[in-house]
C-alpha cells in the first residue's frame, strides 16, 4: 500500500469499526502503516487478519469481537482500548451495512436494525470517546458516510437516509466539541469494489454504468479511501471540521 506518512499518528490511539474486511481493513492496514496503535472492532473472528497486518506491517491491531449495535458491548470495548493503548484520539466510525431494500418490504425490525448500525453505533461510539479526547487536549472523528443519499438511488432508502443524517450528526458534534479541539468530519466514498460487494452486487453491466457517471473511469478499491482518511485523522486537517470529505472518481459535485 503506497501511502503518504503524516508523522503525528505515530503513536495515536485509534479505533476502527468494521475494521477487519472491506474498506475496513484497508483503514487498519493505513494506520498501522503510520505507526499508530490501532483497535478495531467487528463480529466475525480476525485473529488471521490480525497475524497477516502483523507480518506486512511490523505493527500488530488489538482485535476485540463486539456486535456494535450491542451500545453496551461497544462501550466496554471503547473501554477496553483505553486501558489498553490510552484514551481514543482517533475514531472512525466506518462499520455499515448497505443490505439493498425496498420501502414496501421493510418491517420495523429491518428498519431499527438498519439504524441501529447505520446511525445510532456512531453516536454511541462518539459520545464514548468524547471524554477522553477532551483529556488528551484534542482528537479527530471520522463518519464515513457515501453517497447514496446524493444520487437519489432506489434499492436502499434507510441506509441513504441514515447516510444523510450521518451528515447532520457530524456537524452537530463538529459545533458542540470545537472548543475542545475535537473535530469531526463525513468521509462519504463512491462505489467502492469490496469483495462483499463484488459477491453481492456487482454485475458487469451495472459497473460499466457507474463507471461511465464517474470523471475519473476506474473502479473505487478500498485503498483508495485510505489516504482521505489518514488526512482527515491528522493535523494536517487541524483547521478542518464539520465537513464532508468526497472520494468516489467524481460521481457528485459538492459545494
Amino acid at each position: 500500500m503506497d501511502l503518504p506518512i503524516f508523522p503525528d499518528l505515530r503513536g495515536a490511539s485509534v479505533f476502527i469499526t468494521g475494521g477487519g474486511s472491506g474498506i475496513g481493513a484497508a483503514l487498519t492496514e493505513g494506520f498501522l502503516r503510520q505507526g499508530a496503535r490501532v483497535a478495531f472492532c467487528q463480529r466475525r473472528d480476525a485473529t488471521e487478519f490480525c497475524d497477516r497486518m502483523e507480518r506486512v506491517t511490523g505493527n500488530r491491531p488489538l482485535f476485540l469481537p463486539c456486535d456494535i449495535t450491542d451500545t453496551g458491548a461497544l462501550e466496554a470495548a471503547l473501554d477496553t482500548v483505553a486501558r489498553a493503548q490510552g484514551p481514543v484520539t482517533v475514531l472512525v466510525n466506518n462499520a455499515a451495512d448497505d443490505q439493498r431494500h425496498s420501502t414496501l418490504e421493510v418491517d420495523e425490525s429491518f428498519f431499527d436494525r438498519s439504524i441501529a448500525i447505520n446511525l445510532k453505533a456512531y453516536f454511541f461510539a462518539a459520545k464514548a470517546v468524547i471524554p477522553g479526547m477532551k483529556s488528551a487536549g484534542g482528537g479527530a472523528i471520522i463518519n464515513f458516510s457515501s453517497i447514496s443519499y446524493m444520487m437519489g438511488n432506489t434499492g436502499y432508502p434507510i441506509y441513504a437516509a441514515s447516510n444523510s443524517a450521518i451528515n447532520g450528526l457530524t456537524r452537530s458534534l463538529a459545533r458542540e466539541f470545537g472548543p475542545d479541539r475535537i473535530r469531526v468530519n463525513a468521509l462519504a466514498p463512491g462505489w467502492v469494489q469490496t469483495q462483499k460487494q463484488k459477491d453481492h452486487w456487482v454485475t458487469p453491466e451495472g459497473l460499466a454504468a457507474h463507471l461511465a457517471r464517474q470523471c475519473l473511469q476506474d473502479p473505487l478499491e478500498p485503498a483508495d479511501i485510505v489516504g482521505g482518511c489518514l488526512f482527515l485523522a491528522s493535523h494536517a486537517s487541524k483547521a478542518m471540521t464539520g465537513q464532508a470529505l468526497v472520494i468516489d472518481g467524481g460521481v457528485v459535485v459538492t459545494g
